[in-house]
This record gives C-alpha cells, sequence and structure tokens, in this order.
C-alpha cells in the first residue's frame, strides 16, 4: 500500500472485536490517491492522500 508523500501518512494497525470479544488483527489503510502536483516548480506525480489534497497542502498541475 503507497504512502503519503507529503504527511507520511500510512496503514495502521490495530485489533478487530467481535461483538461475542473474538479478537482478530486488522489495518486501517489511508485514502492516498497518484496525482499530478507541482514539486520544486515542475509538474511530477505524487501519491497524496486526500485530506493533504482538501487542505491545500498540495497544489495540483493542470
Amino acid at each position: 500500500m503507497a504512502k503519503c508523500e507529503i504527511c507520511g501518512k500510512g496503514i495502521s494497525f490495530g485489533i478487530r472485536q467481535s461483538h461475542s470479544h473474538r479478537r482478530s488483527n486488522r489495518t486501517w489503510k489511508p485514502n492516498v490517491r497518484r496525482v499530478k502536483a507541482v514539486v520544486n516548480g515542475t509538474p511530477k506525480r505524487v501519491n497524496a492522500c486526500t485530506r493533504c489534497l482538501r487542505s491545500g497542502k498540495v497544489t495540483r498541475a493542470v
């Protein structure tokens, strides 16, 4: 799974617990998109999470 190149967000791990309290491992995957962004004045493809895209940390290339 890809990691956000702006904030570094990646996969998180935890434990799924059923109603009967049986426990098993689970993962939370970030919502990462491959977008064309302006990096150092040139357009480049980067992996960015949707939170960084929405908050304006990434300037999209047209």
